[in-house]
């Protein structure tokens, strides 16, 4: 039974706080925003509040990350709130870590969704015991369900909703990078052109191995290193490490350099398994160069033979993306080239 405080399941009907925790894109775009709130009720069954600093001009957001906290904050303590899911990312969302409620957060546990700088979140509050949910974003995700095909409204639905006690997660059968341009009407709800999905990329395979998903955005994770956000070492004992990149594409360079900071933290030594989410923006000499690296600074320079590593996995900035919960047990299976929770997301209080 997982160790992290699970929230109940949603149940259509239920009302699902929208925040803004990092950039007020909801002001910028207000249209792919209202989309996908339209989609939140359409498609899932939920009715959306928006919190006060939901629809907050960018300039105004950024100067008050108490307000944005407090929003966080008001939306665990109210009991009439199941869910909570951010507008989407941005770059600065670090800075409402030290004004967060996490007693009272810790004591009443709900679905908290997001990614990219949701990151901040997703990953601390995490270390702090709570089951937190990696997944698409009001603008980001939800906007686009109708365009994104059943496979993904499916894995939306069994997840968020609990329909299954166990889930095994299969490859999409395509996906896409980013959107088209959201001033335009005809463009809301859609992504650009879809590509066949060749699967995931087992770079390494090993023995059938269990673990709790931690991670989320790497660029973002590089703001927490060194703070006190930042999980002490054996919190990663029994971590599967999930990385991702960002819509800015860092060169697989820079990603050797980060998971060589992976390596000198011993962070590298503790992990069960590595999962890194499908590149955004890679040109396939990109892709590969990324495989090197990841070859190169796990397995040969810190030694790590012994544990899965998967590439290009379904999660992250192009789309559809699982939604990945982290604090739940998984288990990676190579030989049958599985990934599966391998218990109730939610609590069965």
């Amino acid at each position: 039974m997982s160790k992290f405080k699970r929230p109940q399941k949603l149940s259509r009907g239920d009302r699902v706080a929208i925040i803004s925790p990092s950039w007020g894109g909801p002001h910028v775009f207000p249209a792919i925003y209202e989309t996908g709130l339209a989609m939140l009720q359409t498609q899932l069954g939920l009715e959306p509040v928006e919190f006060p600093t939901a629809r907050m001009h960018p300039d105004e957001l950024a100067k008050e990350p108490r307000l944005r906290a407090e929003d966080i904050n008001a939306a665990f303590a109210d009991d009439s709130i199941a869910g909570i899911i951010a507008s989407i990312g941005g770059d600065d969302s670090v800075r409402i870590l030290p004004y967060l409620d996490i007693e009272h957060i810790l004591a009443n546990p709900k679905m908290l969704m997001g990614y990219s700088d949701t990151t901040t979140l997703l990953s601390f509050l995490a270390s702090q015991g709570l089951v937190t949910f990696h997944g698409p974003a009001i603008m980001a995700g939800i906007a686009q369900i109708e365009s994104l095909g059943n496979q993904y409204k499916s894995h939306l639905v069994e997840i968020l909703f609990g329909t299954q006690r166990t889930y095994a997660y299969m490859p999409y059968d395509s996906y896409s990078e980013g959107y088209p341009d959201w001033t335009v009407p005809e463009n809301l709800g859609k992504t650009n052109v879809a590509t066949e999905n060749p699967g995931w990329d087992w770079l390494q395979k090993a023995e059938d191995n269990q673990g709790y998903f931690w991670g989320g955005c790497i660029e973002v994770l590089e703001f927490l290193k060194g703070t006190d956000f930042w999980p002490k070492r054996p919190f990663f004992d029994d971590k599967f490490l999930f990385l991702e990149t960002s819509e800015e594409a860092p060169a697989p360079h820079l990603i050797m350099r980060m998971l060589r900071n992976y390596g000198t933290q011993t962070i590298l030594d503790r992990i069960q398994g590595l999962v890194l989410g499908r590149p955004y923006g890679y040109t396939e000499e990109q892709k590969q160069a990324l495989h090197t690296v990841v070859k190169q600074v796990v397995v040969e320079e810190y030694g790590r033979s012994d544990m899965p590593i998967i590439l290009d996995f379904d999660a992250g900035h192009t789309d559809p993306q699982f939604i990945i919960p982290f604090g739940i047990k998984a288990q990676i299976s190579s030989d049958r080239k599985q990934v599966a929770l391998v218990e109730s997301i939610f609590s069965e209080a």
